[in-house]
């Protein structure tokens, strides 16, 4: 369907996906202070590790996961946003080795200079989606803001006993990526251009789902999903949390088509190179500059990131000893 809006939809906003998430380090700052929310007793996951989202256990055999995640426009076709807000919000149920139950919608939108009715189809797209996924999806909540955003408040279930969490890494597994990179820069690209960008949309809309189930099929334990913080900043939290370092093998990391062109030309979210001065002072590489951005590049709705071989999906490091080297992290 399509919509003529008065100026290009990601126009709209100053940021766009999850490139606009506050950097990694002023978050852990202002988290670092934080008391409530600590695992303990009933907790499984809570604040600590930054993890993807909150867990609860019910009883011996259930467990809630808890989360939620909105941001600005990240492609100026209405139904394409709602559709790619959903599936990065249900991600984190899919990160955790969840399955999503209900979610409510949360959106904000400048009604003074975008018709409200026009939400009607940013929110048929994460219906769309939340449909595919077999969750719920009733109510919500709106504001009248100066930019639009939409994403998801999202409840799942869980194994209690068969998680993925980014604190049960070990020395020795492998590490599979679910999804290529390279969604920031081409994101960026299609704001600044108009450009459109067919097999990028197709990858945020794919749900996590499959890999989810591969994973725990495979016996994984540990996982994180790659977004905002690029591949190399999910990574340095997972390897904080699980007290291992790794090493990145550059040369097999899949890219979105035209991601490496885009980022040639100069189309790099300020969000990835945020993501690239956090983690630089852990990182011990030998490879380009433009290569580190990639692989610092914000994603939006980006894919897993898992501890373990998943058949179908590339191997593309895995994990080491903390003590094997000073820093956290190599690529070569």
């Amino acid at each position: 369907m399509t919509i003529e809006l008065p100026r290009r939809l990601t126009h709209y906003a100053a940021g766009g996906g999850c490139a606009c998430k506050v950097p990694p380090g002023e978050l852990e700052r202002v988290l670092g202070g934080l008391t409530g929310g600590r695992a303990a007793g009933d907790l499984l996951v809570g604040v600590e590790n930054g993890d993807d989202a909150a867990v609860v256990r019910l009883d011996g055999e259930r467990a809630v996961i808890a989360t939620a995640d909105f941001f600005t426009p990240v492609v100026d076709d209405l139904r394409d946003w709602g559709r790619i807000a959903a599936a990065n919000a249900l991600s984190d149920v899919y990160a955790m080795g969840g399955e999503p139950l209900v979610a409510v919608n949360l959106l904000a939108w400048p009604r003074d200079d975008l018709p409200f009715d026009l939400a009607a189809e940013v929110l048929a797209g994460g219906a769309e989606v939340a449909e595919e996924a077999g969750c719920h999806l009733a109510g919500g909540h709106s504001i009248d803001d100066r930019e639009p955003k939409y994403g998801l408040a999202v409840t799942g279930i869980g194994d209690p006993d068969r998680l993925l969490r980014n604190d049960a890494g070990e020395a020795g597994l492998p590490l599979t990526l679910t999804k290529p990179l390279g969604l920031g820069v081409l994101n960026n690209r299609h704001k600044a251009t108009g450009e459109t960008f067919p097999e990028a949309v197709a990858v945020m809309t794919t749900l996590n789902r499959d890999a989810s189930r591969a994973a725990l099929g495979a016996g994984a334990r540990c996982a994180t999903d790659v977004t905002g913080f690029g591949l190399l900043g999910h990574l340095l939290k997972l390897c904080r949390a699980s007290g291992v370092g790794a090493e990145i093998d550059a040369a097999a990391v899949p890219y979105v088509a035209g991601a490496r062109e885009s980022l040639t030309q100069g189309f790099v979210p300020g969000g990835s190179r945020r993501n690239l001065d956090w983690v630089r002072p852990h990182l011990d590489a030998d490879v380009a500059e433009d290569t580190l951005l990639l692989l610092a590049d914000a994603q939006t709705s980006g894919g897993l990131l898992v501890a373990g071989e998943l058949p179908g999906h590339p191997v593309v490091g895995r994990l080491t000893p903390r003590d094997r080297d000073p820093h956290t992290i190599v690529v070569r």
